[in-house]
């Protein structure tokens, strides 16, 4: 939790509870379900809260917005984000219905009312979302083409690790894709080659 007021000192006091219940939540879901690795339970705050906050350091988000978090797992990046920015809704889609459980109980426990866990594969699920994330989710050009139909403006964000010229091989170039080093924003080794990738078509 340090780590997080570390980064993000003008937290409300809402926040800083919702924050500080997360390890705990996890921790007792982890027991029940295997939702995040046995190794990185440990380290939750960094390898998986603070890391979703990297798109909170760069800031995509306006008031009303919908965002579609795919392939969202134990609920990363969409649970931290959402306690950041409780005025935008945030869906999580995964297809494992027991990764949606626990997201939905975790949502539940923290009252985030901004957070919606569906199970489908996101090639079947239907809706319109301003802004598309993903969490190390396959490759890029598996992320356009799955996603696609969820989107009228064409603006994915994606967390992704390792090197920057392999990343944008993935796409074609008539995409723009962006690049934003997350070390940038934070000083943990951890966080060394591990990019925000933007990309608009």
């Amino acid at each position: 939790m340090e780590l997080i007021e570390k980064y993000f000192p003008d937290l409300d006091r809402e926040q800083r509870k919702q924050f500080a219940m997360l390890g705990e939540l996890y921790a007792g879901w982890n027991d029940k379900i295997n939702v995040i690795s046995r190794k990185d339970i440990d380290h939750l705050y960094e390898h998986h809260v603070l890391h979703s906050l990297a798109l909170a350091k760069y800031g995509p988000f306006q008031k009303d917005m919908t965002v579609v978090d795919v392939g969202t797992g134990g609920g990363f990046p969409g649970i931290p984000l959402a306690i950041m920015y409780p005025d935008v809704e945030f869906t999580l889609l995964d297809s494992i219905r027991k990764k949606i459980h626990v997201v939905n109980e975790v949502a539940t426990s923290l009252n985030l009312k901004n957070v919606m866990g569906i199970q489908a594969r996101v090639e079947e699920h239907q809706g319109s979302y301003d802004l598309i994330l993903t969490r190390a989710l396959s490759s890029l050009t598996k992320m356009v083409e799955w996603t696609d139909h969820l989107t009228e403006n064409k603006r994915w964000i994606s967390l992704k690790g390792g090197d920057r010229k392999d990343i944008r091989k993935e796409l074609s170039p008539q995409f723009k894709v962006t690049f934003t080093a997350i070390s940038d924003y934070f000083e943990e080794e951890y966080f060394q080659e591990k990019w925000i990738v933007d990309v608009q078509g």
